[in-house]
């Protein structure tokens, strides 16, 4: 099955919005015709299994522009609109693509193959009021590629992630049913959908016929606070940085009263328990929904149920439905309870493959089985914890040292906002340990840093005790809202 339908299996017909705000709406009907006709306008442009670039912010655009690709079978592209020339290059290289959809205002600053063929909203609108319905396409084999997500790569190219329509399928029925989605909810929209985790959002609410509030401002806190309030939303997805923010930066959100909020989601690296502590405090009837996952899993492995965090808080709980995990040793084997290995999960979210990268891929992905890199280990009562990626351990004189650990005691400290352990270069040590420090204010920086190692003093090994100190007020964020570590 294509995605495009599984998503409108029951919602075709709806008359409700599927996206709402002050700047614009769209009901499922109306995006399901306005889905078709873009699907129909590329197959008589560029025919199917084309790989089609979309450049755009969180809009109806996106949305639109984003399902008639996967009802055209032909392959969505999703990129960053600020991506830097160098990527945007490298990538309309090795995907051949020959169209890219964007909007005026970022068509501007692009500088493009003249080769490539251009479509914005003028030609988008033009679509729209045409004629261009389309007959169902016929059916597809079920690992037939429907995307490309573009990842960081540890080369510096960007790695292409490729995901199927059964991917889709797979990770949305899961994500439904464990967060039991329906057609009441209503998800306040940060996270951007070119990143697998905003996207995940675009396709559980798609299919459970549910509504979506899209807030491109984050950095506005208070646009976050109303749209969570004026639009009834009841749920609100977000990385460690959002959660982070809105408890230590904004003076208004720990006491406003969100009467319809039913539940948050945290994904995309670990939130430190005292926020997690901090925000279950602030709001005791909102559940708090810790979840963990990768791109080349589509978006989510694993998820904490809520009424679980009192006594398992730190853990990211267990695999989703319909996914398998475990944690095994270098040779493979699964490591005994509370030993530490490498998380590897298998199912039907698991990717293709990297595009034109057959060695990642095959070092990734073993007998089925998805590597993710990921340092782990697994209790009594098989709830998994992640200790830390691998490429993140530390080595001090040889010691293995874990940022996540010496973070979390650091955070315990009330005027820190945020902590980053990173490892620089020693020539006595290896490495040594760096703490980057978040503060709202630039006061007292003597005092605060002796608070610090005193607090790492009582806690932790001497090894595990940073030697360098640098403050800041700003985290560092990338435009997914995951922090930029270098």
């Amino acid at each position: 099955m294509n995605a495009f339908d599984y998503f409108f299996e029951h919602t075709k017909e709806l008359s409700k919005n599927f996206v709402l705000g002050s700047k614009e709406e769209i009901s499922f009907s109306e995006l399901y015709t306005n889905s078709k006709k873009i699907a129909n306008f590329l197959n008589k442009t560029v025919g199917q299994n084309q790989n089609i670039i979309l450049i755009a912010p969180n809009s109806v655009f996106f949305i639109t522009v984003y399902l008639g690709i996967l009802k055209s079978n032909n392959v969505c592209v999703p990129l960053n609109p600020a991506i830097e020339q160098e990527n945007l290059d490298y990538i309309c290289k090795i995907t051949e693509s020959s169209i890219v959809v964007t909007t005026k205002q970022i068509k501007k600053s692009l500088n493009l193959d003249v080769k490539l063929t251009l479509v914005d909203e003028d030609l988008f609108n033009e679509i729209l009021v045409s004629d261009y319905l389309i007959n169902d396409n016929e059916s597809i084999k079920e690992d037939t590629l429907a995307e490309i997500i573009f990842t960081s790569g540890s080369t510096g190219s960007p790695k292409g992630v490729m995901i199927s329509h059964k991917n889709i399928i797979s990770n949305t029925s899961s994500i439904i049913e464990y967060l039991n989605l329906d057609i009441a909810d209503t998800m306040c929209v940060v996270l951007p959908f070119y990143y697998c985790y905003g996207l995940s959002l675009l396709h559980t609410h798609l299919r459970a016929g549910a509504s979506l509030v899209l807030n491109n401002t984050f950095i506005f806190l208070g646009t976050v606070i109303n749209d969570l309030t004026q639009y009834k939303c009841t749920g609100f997805a977000g990385v460690p940085s959002h959660f982070q923010i809105l408890l230590k930066k904004s003076q208004s959100f720990k006491v406003t009263h969100f009467p319809h909020l039913k539940y948050v989601t945290q994904a995309g690296g670990k939130l430190h328990n005292v926020f997690i502590e901090e925000f279950v405090h602030s709001f005791p009837k909102v559940k708090f929904y810790v979840m963990y996952g990768q791109t080349e899993a589509t978006a989510r492995l694993t998820y904490l149920p809520p009424d679980m965090l009192p006594c398992k808080i730190g853990s990211v709980g267990k695999a989703i439905p319909n996914v398998l995990i475990k944690v095994v040793d270098n040779i493979g084997q699964t490591v005994a309870t509370d030993e530490e290995g490498e998380l590897v999960a298998k199912g039907d979210n698991v990717m293709l493959g990297y595009y034109k990268d057959d060695e990642d891929t095959k070092m990734t992905i073993k007998n089925g089985w998805l590597y993710t890199g990921d340092i782990a280990k697994v209790d009594k009562d098989n709830f998994i914890y992640i200790v830390a990626r691998k490429k993140e351990i530390i080595k001090v004189g040889g010691k293995r040292v874990s940022p996540k650990e010496i973070e979390d005691v650091i955070l315990k400290i009330d005027e820190i906002v945020d902590c980053t352990i990173v490892g620089v270069q020693d020539e006595i040590l290896g490495e040594a340990l760096k703490a980057i420090i978040i503060l709202n204010k630039l006061e007292k920086l003597k005092e605060v840093k002796n608070k610090i190692i005193s607090k790492c003093k009582e806690k932790l090994a001497l090894y595990k005790i940073p030697q360098f100190f640098e403050f800041d007020t700003k985290m560092n964020v990338k435009s997914t809202g995951k922090k930029n570590i270098k």
